[in-house]
């Protein structure tokens, strides 16, 4: 696991935005496994901006993202397919019919779940994940548990991440309770990881989750696992973290 200490969530972004832009180049018909919520947000806006500088083609790339609340149509504004339009798929010229998403409409779970692990085969896997960290170490919506999920499988999303999404909401009743998530084996599956995590707010989180044990209840803590991870986070992040 390779860690990159960055000074601030713009200079953590421009990283990250990098290394994305980096496996773009290399491999222009890439697989990018992409994330939502705040932390890659400012990630997205660097990559728009080398796109509209010419420096970046996302023409033969394919997406896959990693979750989708279950019960939200496309068109609802907290959906994460509505999401990654408003801070990537609008704005670079990534081809519609390569972005993929959980179907947050289709209400039975197995064969949406059976669906989509398909679609990440059949696209030939990913070989750039983005993650980011949550408050309980979870990745995706992989919430702490007795085991490792394996597969793309539906979550019952724990009080706290209810808690932390309903910022988003006009309250926490309205914070759909379940999600569509890659599971974890899905995630490890990626020929490389990249995880994004800004704040003091995570700083417990990055501690147990790359200095701890690997354990299901931290289930960032199986990425410890992985043969090519490169986490990029801040200062604050890194603050409980004994780098030396």
């Amino acid at each position: 696991m390779k860690i990159i200490k960055a000074k601030d969530y713009k200079d953590l972004s421009r990283k990250a935005a990098n290394l994305i832009s980096a496996q773009v180049i290399m491999k222009p018909d890439c697989v990018l496994g992409l994330a939502t919520g705040s932390s890659p947000v400012g990630t997205y806006e660097q990559l728009v901006e080398w796109y509209e500088n010419g420096d970046l083609d996302f023409g033969d790339v394919t997406s896959v993202n990693l979750d989708e609340y279950v019960g939200l149509a496309k068109e609802h504004e907290q959906s994460y397919y509505y999401f990654m339009h408003k801070h990537l798929f609008d704005y670079v010229n990534i081809n519609p019919e390569r972005t993929f998403l959980p179907d947050g409409t289709n209400l039975n779970k197995e064969e949406e779940c059976a669906r989509y692990e398909e679609v990440i085969r059949s696209v030939g896997g990913v070989d750039l994940q983005l993650l980011g960290l949550g408050h309980n170490g979870h990745i995706g919506f992989n919430e702490p548990g007795d085991v490792f999920e394996k597969g793309t499988h539906c979550v019952t999303l724990s009080e706290r991440t209810i808690e932390a999404n309903k910022r988003f909401f006009a309250s926490a009743d309205e914070v759909p309770k379940q999600a569509y998530s890659m599971g974890i084996r899905t995630i490890m599956m990626a020929k490389k990881i990249l995880v994004v995590v800004s704040g003091e707010d995570k700083a417990e989180a990055v501690k147990n989750a790359f200095f701890g044990p690997v354990t299901p209840q931290v289930p960032g803590s199986i990425l410890q696992m992985h043969p090519d991870v490169t986490v990029v986070a801040d200062e604050a992040a890194l603050s409980k973290c004994d780098l030396a």
